[in-house]
């Protein structure tokens, strides 16, 4: 695929953010990294660099963040919810400096049909580990400052690309706990007929509670990972 040249001259800048992300952005620029995740990257530096991009919009109920769901046929994470993103490309640049900023980019723009020239990146989180699959994680954070329409780009990667409401994030009854067979536990939400488990899910719960969003909830109600609406 050729790739696109929108995301030149990449940085991160929080000027004119509308005033309900500033939770948001307090909480990306003081939380730890153990305080989002005990899975950090290796001391090492083994692990594949990536990056995912959070975009929060909003829509006709409020703040709201782009998900993507992939295709059932992949060999991995089939059929999981996620946020658009993947690993840094060579020609990203530097994983220490805004390599993931633009991979981050890229990648939404492939998988979604995103245009990158319509988002403000705002903060990066620390860099996190998925041990399964031996990625390092940069979260990348942006505000859709000039939403343009997304969709599948390419069906055999991805089944479908949907908005979803900080509101029914928040919303209790859309809350629950997944038990992994390998016996972890994690936070999930039931939104948009889908099942939002896993990193993706992980990262989402953190962000309501170090950005003062998160409401009581049920946290031993129970769902299995084949859950469907």
């Amino acid at each position: 695929m050729t790739r696109a040249s929108h995301t030149e001259g990449v940085t991160l800048s929080k000027d004119g953010l509308p005033a309900w992300l500033d939770p948001v952005v307090h909480a990306v620029e003081t939380v730890e990294p153990l305080q989002l995740s005990r899975f950090l990257p290796p001391a090492d530096g083994a692990g594949r660099q990536s990056a995912v991009l959070i975009l929060f919009g909003e829509g006709e109920r409020g703040p709201e963040l782009l998900l993507m769901e992939r295709a059932s046929s992949l060999r991995s994470h089939a059929g999981q919810p996620s946020f658009p993103g993947g690993a840094l490309d060579p020609e990203d640049g530097d994983p220490k400096g805004d390599g993931p900023l633009r991979a981050a980019l890229r990648e939404a723009e492939e998988e979604t049909g995103l245009d990158p020239s319509g988002v403000q990146l705002f903060g990066v989180l620390p860099k996190l580990y998925i041990p399964v699959s031996g990625f390092v994680v940069t979260p990348v954070l942006g505000w859709w400052r000039r939403p343009t329409p997304v969709g599948v780009v390419d069906p055999n990667e991805t089944a479908r690309v949907f908005t979803v409401p900080v509101a029914d994030l928040t919303d209790p009854d859309n809350r629950a706990t997944t038990v992994h067979p390998s016996g972890h536990r994690g936070p999930a939400f039931l939104v948009e007929s889908a099942l939002v488990w896993g990193f993706t899910a992980g990262i989402i719960d953190r962000i309501l509670h170090y950005a003062g969003w998160e409401r009581p909830w049920d946290r031993e109600k129970q769902v299995p990972l084949d859950w469907r609406a």
